[in-house]
């Protein structure tokens, strides 16, 4: 009996096509961070709050005028606030010493060269400086320019009492936190009187 013929095809394995990938939330919130960290790196490196002036004075040292800014009025003592000095016409081709005769101002603080303030570079300008304590307070200005030397003084500026609660009393209301668990570490080391418990462990045993 003949054996019908069946023909032999070669197997060709299926290659399977390229992978398709869902994204999931997390993919999603990847690149938002991705895209996020990008504009803040593009952004400038140091965001400086602006100086804002709420008051000004007016100084003549000699041939030149001065604008004196106060960014918090009246002055407080303990108050830190940003000073502006601009003189009239710019800073170019000037220079000058600054002296401030305040009560308990420090030597430091006293005496120092004018120098462009921090955040606001077309001015000459103290930031974040605060009077020690209540009374007046006179500027000195010494000015070297294209016009000569010049001298003056922005005389008796009012410094009032500290804001808030007196400094004291401020200590004092932070403390009592700290005072009240401190008590009731003590109460609870007397009423278990730890000290007698391990004399009782150590003790030898009587045979």
């Amino acid at each position: 009996m003949n054996t019908p013929h069946v023909p032999q095809t070669s197997h060709v394995p299926h290659s399977p096509g390229p992978r398709r990938t869902r994204r999931g939330p997390r993919s999603v919130l990847v690149a938002a961070a991705a895209l996020f960290m990008l504009a803040a790196s593009s952004a400038p490196a140091l965001a400086y709050e602006p100086v804002r002036t709420v008051h000004t004075e007016q100084v003549q040292a000699g041939p030149y005028r001065i604008t004196v800014g106060f960014s918090e009025w009246p002055l407080r003592a303990l108050q830190s606030l940003d000073f502006t000095f601009a003189p009239e016409g710019g800073l170019a081709g000037k220079s000058g010493d600054l002296s401030i005769d305040a009560p308990d101002m420090e030597a430091d603080d006293a005496e120092s060269e004018l120098v462009r303030h921090p955040r606001k570079h077309d001015v000459w300008g103290l930031d974040i400086q605060a009077m020690p304590a209540p009374g007046t307070a006179d500027f000195t200005f010494e000015i070297k320019g294209p016009q000569g030397r010049g001298t003056g003084t922005l005389r008796a500026v009012p410094v009032l009492d500290q804001p808030g609660p007196p400094l004291a009393l401020s200590w004092g209301i932070c403390a009592l936190p700290a005072l009240g668990m401190l008590s009731y570490l003590v109460v609870g080391w007397r009423r278990n009187k730890p000290s007698g418990r391990v004399a009782d462990l150590i003790a030898p045993e009587p045979r």
